[in-house]
Order: C-alpha cells, then sequence, then structure tokens
C-alpha cells in the first residue's frame, strides 16, 4: 500500500498475514457495519475468507480507493475499498458546509476536530467514512443505482466494484463518455430519476457531476457520498442541489440534449416537498 497519504490506522478487526493480505473481518464487524439484506449473491461471507489488496485503483481529495480480492469456499469477488485519508492529508475545501445540519456525537469531538488534534482528524475521518457508509445502504434500500455497501471498518469501506458489462474492467465516470443520442436521453433519465428519488427523502447529492457517476454500459451508477446534504436542515441546501442540477444539465446539453437546470431544480425542489 502507498505510504505517501499517512492514511489513518484502520480498526483493529484485522488480521494481517502479509503486507498485502488479511483474513475477513466480516462477521467480526457490528451488525450495522455490514450492508443491508438481502445481500448480493457474489458478497463472500465464508469466516475463513482471505482479503488480497491488488492495487490502486484512484486517487482523489478525501479518499483513495483500492481494489481488493476476497476469496473463499463460497467463492471469490473484487470490490473497491476506500480509504479515507486524516484532516491533515485530504482536500474536501468545502466540508464545513456540507456537514451542516449534521450532529456531532460529542461535544469533546467537536472541540478536537475545531483545534485540529490528531483524535480531531481521526474523528473527521471516519465522520466523513461513516456519512457515505450510511447514504450508501440508506440509497441502496430505496432503489437509487449505488454501489452495494459490503462493510465499513474504522475508515475504510468496502463496497460493489462497478464493471464494465462489456469489458469487465471497472466502469469508467461519465465525464469520459460520447454516447449516441438514445444513449444520452436515457443516460440523462437515469440521473434525473436518481434526483427525484434522492429528493423525496430529503436529501441531496451535493456534489453530483459526470466526475461522480460511473457508465457501467447503459446503466449509470452514483458514487462519492459522504457529502449527502441534508435538503431540510442545511441552510445551504438550495445551492447544492442547484449546483446539482446545472452540473448534470451542463454535460447534458454540452452532448447535444435539449435539458433545463431551471425546469430539473423545480422538478427535484418539489419532489423534496
Amino acid at each position: 500500500m502507498p505510504d505517501q497519504f499517512s492514511l489513518t490506522p484502520l480498526d483493529q478487526h484485522w488480521v494481517v498475514i502479509d503486507d498485502d493480505v488479511r483474513l475477513s473481518n466480516y462477521w467480526d464487524l457490528e451488525p450495522l457495519c455490514r450492508g443491508p439484506e438481502p445481500r448480493p449473491d457474489w458478497v463472500v461471507t465464508d469466516r475463513a475468507a482471505v482479503d488480497e489488496e491488488l492495487g490502486v485503483l484512484k486517487t482523489g481529495k478525501e479518499a483513495d480507493v483500492f481494489l481488493l480480492e476476497r476469496a473463499g469456499a463460497d467463492g471469490a469477488t473484487v470490490m473497491a475499498a476506500k480509504r479515507y485519508r486524516g484532516e491533515d492529508h485530504r482536500d474536501f475545501q468545502r466540508s464545513s458546509a456540507y456537514a451542516e445540519g449534521r450532529r456531532v456525537r460529542s461535544s469533546r469531538d467537536t472541540r478536537a476536530m475545531a483545534k485540529k488534534t490528531a483524535y480531531g482528524r481521526a474523528v473527521a475521518a471516519g465522520q466523513w467514512a461513516n456519512a457515505e457508509w450510511e447514504s450508501l445502504k440508506r440509497l441502496w434500500l430505496i432503489g437509487v443505482p449505488v454501489p452495494y455497501p459490503v462493510q465499513i471498518d474504522g475508515t475504510e469501506i468496502l463496497m460493489e466494484l462497478v464493471l464494465d458489462p462489456d469489458t469487465g474492467d471497472p466502469a469508467p465516470r461519465l465525464a469520459r463518455q460520447r454516447p449516441t443520442p438514445a444513449l444520452l436521453a436515457s443516460w440523462f433519465e437515469q440521473l434525473r430519476e436518481a434526483m427525484l428519488v434522492m429528493a423525496s427523502q430529503q436529501i441531496a447529492h451535493g456534489d453530483l457531476s459526470p466526475y461522480n457517476v460511473l457508465a457501467a454500459g447503459e446503466r449509470l451508477v452514483v458514487i462519492d457520498l459522504p457529502q449527502v446534504v441534508d435538503l431540510v436542515a442545511n441552510p445551504a441546501a438550495s445551492e447544492f442541489l442547484m449546483r446539482d442540477c446545472h452540473n448534470v444539465c451542463t454535460w447534458f446539453a454540452a452532448r447535444g440534449l435539449e435539458v433545463s437546470e431551471d425546469d430539473l431544480f423545480g422538478e427535484v425542489l418539489a419532489a423534496a416537498w
């Protein structure tokens, strides 16, 4: 594993065999730290399963994603392991604005994060990991196309690795695609529907753009969800929602689809109430 980011130490549930291999800790975790039921068939739950790190998939502003294979008697699967960095090694410039309306568990944690102590940085990293974990579970259960969340342990989330059905490789970002007019229209409807479903739960992605959406063939999958915005409690919610609509419509309009960010904003806002 690269050490240039000084990743926050993870939960000691792990039993490490060597630098890249460890025993699965799926059943050692609390039930709420495991993915929702019903589990997809590809999830490996063998108590003797072994996890092997295969390499880096991508690096990001606040976290890095690794490829991890879990193999056991009931099969093997490759997942995405997203690991959040400590506050001193991340670049999430508007994190406090996204978090408006969220509760921090104790005044000690609030003070530590404000002072940027080592403990405070660890709390902050865990807070963002937990926020994404809860968002993934919630959105999966209500039918929003997101990766299935397998487990969370400390600042690491294991989740479904979304693949391109034609190549078997990790699905590319929407931003890189040049679809046909028919596929372009289908993709817009998928994103529109995802935004409407989220709004019906009074939440918005908060950082939605073609870079936070994967194109898995004809299907889109929404990713990067630590900053999900509460449309009721966050005073800047309408600004985040409008930006989501702008980012989505700008990309689709640039490729020839007639869309209106104002119309989308009005429709999504109406769905929230």
